[in-house]
């Protein structure tokens, strides 16, 4: 178990360990026909009724597009040291190829100017799940024309933003928006076929890598990453069978995506899935594609998961058992905390021999905030960034090469299939005025990166 009961401040994480913030353009920017800017696919799925919690929409978010500065003041005082923020493709590329948008280009020239001049080391993430809706049309991440569409989005960004921007993350959680997006169909675009998943798969393997070459030949001086999601699957029982669906959803939430881009093609163990995604795809041809030596790989753990055998479910045959369900300690989505796991995946990442060096690029978690004569009293998001940061520094303190943390999120925003209802900002955002109040974990992470002694709340 973690020792999180005794205080720890940043000084013991090392005087190079990166503090950072994230948001991503989807979310956080707003202005969505402003300025040139084409619809993304989310723009197009909002607008499909009872796709988003409420039928809210991203169209202003939180309006960062035009409150950028401020917003920045505030990721400075609160003492972050890195502003991780993603490209939206249609700012820049409004028809995802074709003729770059002058304004578009001209917005991220200005927030990383601001940046710099505030003294935030801006850590770029290329894709962010807002696909442009004329490259939907097309196939999307589904279609064979994918990669030239990506090569041609990375070169427009490398070659715009490289000269000050030295740190890259490829793509944002390739399993995350491929499974919901066109598996699933809870996200953008909102396809159901396996037809659609497995191409998708498979040109988001090979966009991460062939994004990492790009960055890595226009860039001077890069540090290139990409980011995967990751969850602990625990079998719910000791039999063979929940053993079994255990191991294939491993293979699909922690091993499809970083074993390629490491060399080892995809992961097999006799999973039927895997055997159509490489017939599908003739993926024994594009091993050597698949490859990219990243500077590092951010991991974003959020919760574990435990499943049981059902065999009313196709292909994996698993089903989640609910941490409520389990009566173990969870988040207001539902996801468990367990700071354990979350120490176990450092460990388990780290243990692949290619990977040079871990930043956690993601980690927070939604509750629902009080706000009491206008404070915003969150002591369980502090609790919960304390578990989980001591399990960090013990996993730090073992040698498992992990150089920084980034929290999710800076501010209150459009948590994709949940509207704005799942708030997981160290800011609180008031959608109607645009009102920004600093949480009590946003003061907490102040006086944690200014190594002051914890205030009690």
């Amino acid at each position: 178990m973690i020792n999180h009961s005794s205080e720890i401040s940043s000084r013991d994480f090392g005087k190079n360990f990166l503090w950072g913030v994230a948001i991503s353009a989807a979310q956080n920017e707003g202005a969505h026909a402003v300025d040139g800017r084409g619809p993304s696919i989310w723009d197009s799925y909002a607008k499909r009724k009872g796709k988003i919690r409420d039928d809210t929409k991203p169209f202003e978010a939180c309006d960062f597009y035009h409150r950028y500065k401020d917003d920045l003041l505030l990721v400075k005082a609160l003492g972050f040291t890195v502003f991780r923020f993603s490209i939206s493709w249609s700012r820049v590329l409004p028809e995802g190829m074709g003729k770059v948008n002058k304004e578009g280009i001209a917005f991220y020239n200005s927030l990383i100017d601001e940046c710099l001049k505030l003294g935030l080391t801006p850590f770029i993430t290329l894709y962010h799940w807002d696909l442009p809706q004329a490259l939907q049309k097309e196939g999307g991440w589904s279609s064979h024309l994918l990669l030239k569409w990506f090569g041609r989005f990375v070169t427009v960004c490398a070659e715009e933003f490289g000269d000050r921007v030295k740190n890259w993350i490829i793509i944002n959680e390739p399993m995350g928006f491929t499974s919901l997006g066109y598996m699933l169909g809870k996200h953008a675009p909102g396809k159901m076929s396996l037809n659609e998943f497995l191409p998708a798969i498979h040109n988001a393997a090979m966009a991460q890598a062939e994004g990492g070459r790009i960055v890595r030949h226009l860039v001077k001086g890069s540090y290139i990453g990409t980011s995967f999601s990751c969850s602990e699957v625990m079998p719910y029982s000791s039999s063979a069978k929940d053993i079994e669906v255990a191991n294939r959803m491993d293979i699909l939430l922690n091993r499809l995506f970083i074993e390629p881009s490491l060399g080892m093609g995809y992961p097999d163990d006799h999973f039927v899935l895997m055997e159509k995604l490489n017939l599908f795809n003739k993926a024994w041809k594009y091993k050597e594609r698949m490859k990219f030596d990243f500077d590092f790989i951010g991991i974003q753990n959020y919760f574990p998961i435990t499943v049981k055998y059902n065999p009313l479910i196709p292909i994996v045959q698993a089903s989640e058992v609910k941490a409520a369900t389990r009566k173990v300690p969870h988040t207001d989505m539902g996801w468990e905390i367990n700071a354990d796991s979350f120490y176990r995946m450092l460990k388990r990442f780290d243990a692949y021999e290619a990977v040079k060096e871990l930043i956690v690029t993601e980690g927070g978690a939604f509750f629902k905030d009080k706000m009491v004569n206008g404070m915003v009293n969150d002591e369980l998001r502090i609790d919960y960034f304390q578990q989980y940061l001591a399990a960090l520094l013990k996993a730090k303190h073992e040698g498992v090469a992990v150089k920084g943390y980034f929290a999710w999120t800076l501010m209150d925003n459009f948590e994709w299939a949940e509207g704005f209802h799942a708030r997981f900002g160290l800011i609180h955002v008031d959608f109607k005025t645009q009102l920004r109040t600093v949480k009590q974990s946003g003061h907490w992470f102040r006086d944690f990166l200014s190594s002051k002694k914890e205030r009690h709340l």
